[in-house]
């Protein structure tokens, strides 16, 4: 049985004794778990990561990361996690390997480790050809990869990514896809991510949490989420003038039936089990089908319902988020 690696208890932060930017929230992820956290700009995201990650204080309420009270046991926790920031904090002037020598300096790993540990970053990432060239040259890919390698050069057990896939290309997204799932799927790294794109979201995420206004209004898995919209939508047009709406209401599977003109949109719990009955028994009715369409709920769908409003540009202040747990792991 998996054990909880993260866990939060009415975790809250208040500003100026009366702004709460998070408000009680209470959630858990276990070890292993790739974990979604979203939602709108200013719903409290970085705020909670950097309560997580020691870089802010608790108001009230208690939270443990990698089994250690984040506010008893600060240093414990920063020893177990890598961050990887919006902004890139990698100095352009040095080398990539050199940024990733500095990165590991800093998270005291020794030296003959950090160089063994480095090259098998630089392979794993596909870096290694570029290694001993200043970053200034790199792609924004390659920067987000040299970021990411800095991010887990002491082995964390548990990797916070802010925005991993900002401002690239669909190809480029799609290749940090397979390398955050790789690192979770076959090295056992906890990924706590978040992100604005929410097909990210639904294709590498174990369980999303989304957040609007310092509260968490929903979480599961994103399979979990879409289904509680009310099942899969069949787009359905049948020949002839006959209403079948009520008919269609009556047939066992189906939640809901609204009509305009010829065409039926129809929810539906189970798809997958109801639909080839549902089309037998529509055929016996008589009637006749001229189109069929089936679309299934998206987790944009479920992001519009629970906040009310479509994901929007989070600001950025990963520059100074990076720099600080860096500067921390100093001291």
């Amino acid at each position: 049985m998996k054990t909880n690696i993260i866990e939060a208890v009415n975790l809250t932060k208040t500003y100026k004794k009366t702004v709460k930017a998070v408000d009680h929230i209470s959630f858990s992820v276990e070890e292993g778990e790739l974990f979604g956290f979203i939602g709108p700009n200013g719903a409290g995201k970085t705020t909670t990561i950097k309560m997580l990650t020691t870089l802010a204080s608790i108001t009230d309420g208690t939270a443990s990361v990698a089994g250690y009270d984040v506010d008893k046991n600060p240093a414990a926790v920063r020893e177990n996690i890598g961050i990887v920031p919006q902004e890139l904090t990698a100095d352009d002037e040095l080398k990539g390997v050199e940024n990733l020598l500095l990165s590991a300096k800093l998270h005291h790993v020794p030296n003959d480790v950090a160089r063994k540990k480095g090259k098998e970053l630089l392979e794993l990432l596909e870096l290694e050809g570029a290694a001993q060239r200043q970053v200034k040259t790199y792609s924004g890919g390659m920067r987000r990869r040299l970021q990411l390698a800095m991010g887990l050069i002491h082995e964390p057990k548990i990797l916070f990514l802010d925005e991993p896939t900002l401002g690239l290309d669909i190809q480029t997204r799609q290749n940090m896809w397979t390398y955050i799932r790789d690192l979770n799927r076959k090295e056992g790294i906890t990924v706590f991510m978040t992100t604005h794109y929410l097909e990210e979201a639904d294709s590498l995420c174990d369980r999303i949490a989304i957040i609007d206004g310092g509260v968490i209004k929903v979480s599961g898995s994103p399979s979990q989420l879409k289904e509680k919209l009310g099942g899969d939508v069949l787009t359905l047009e049948l020949n002839g003038d006959s209403d079948a709406t009520l008919f269609l209401r009556n047939i066992e599977g189906i939640s809901e039936v609204t009509k305009g003109d010829s065409v039926y949109r129809i929810k539906l719990l189970q798809a997958g089990k109801v639909l080839p009955s549902i089309i037998e028994e529509i055929t016996r009715k008589g009637f006749t089908i001229a189109q069929i369409g089936l679309t299934k709920p998206t987790l944009d769908q479920v992001f519009l319902q629970v906040t009310g409003s479509s994901m929007r540009d989070e600001g950025s202040n990963g520059d100074a988020f990076g720099q600080r747990i860096l500067i921390e792991r100093l001291k």
